[in-house]
C-alpha cells in the first residue's frame, strides 16, 4: 500500500495521544498512528453497520402478527431514559 503525504492539523489532545502510542511501542511513528487508530475506527464502524444491518434483517422477518404494538413513545423509550439516568446519577456521585 502506498502513502500519501498530506499536511494535517492535530489539537494538542489529539496529537498527545498519537504521541503516547508512539511511546508505548503500538507504533513506529506519529504518521503509523495516525493510519493505524484510523484503520481501527473504520473497521468498527464497518462491524456496527453490519450488527445494525443484521438486526434489522433480523426484524423484517417476524411476522406482522408477532409485533409488539407501540401505544406512545414515552413507553417505547422508557426503558432507556430510566438506564442512562441511572448512569448520569452514577457519574455525578463519583465527581
Amino acid at each position: 500500500m502506498g502513502a500519501h503525504k498530506q499536511s494535517i492539523s492535530f489539537t494538542e489532545a489529539a496529537f498527545a495521544y498519537a504521541k503516547e502510542l508512539v511511546d508505548r511501542g503500538d507504533y513506529p511513528n506519529v504518521s503509523a498512528a495516525v493510519s493505524g487508530e484510523l484503520a481501527r475506527a473504520r473497521a468498527a464502524r464497518e462491524r456496527e453497520q453490519v450488527l445494525l444491518e443484521t438486526e434489522v434483517r433480523r426484524r423484517l422477518q417476524v411476522p406482522t402478527d408477532q409485533w409488539e404494538p407501540v401505544t406512545s413513545i414515552d413507553d417505547f423509550t422508557a426503558d432507556a431514559r430510566t438506564f442512562l439516568a441511572e448512569r448520569r446519577d452514577g457519574e455525578l456521585s463519583q465527581t
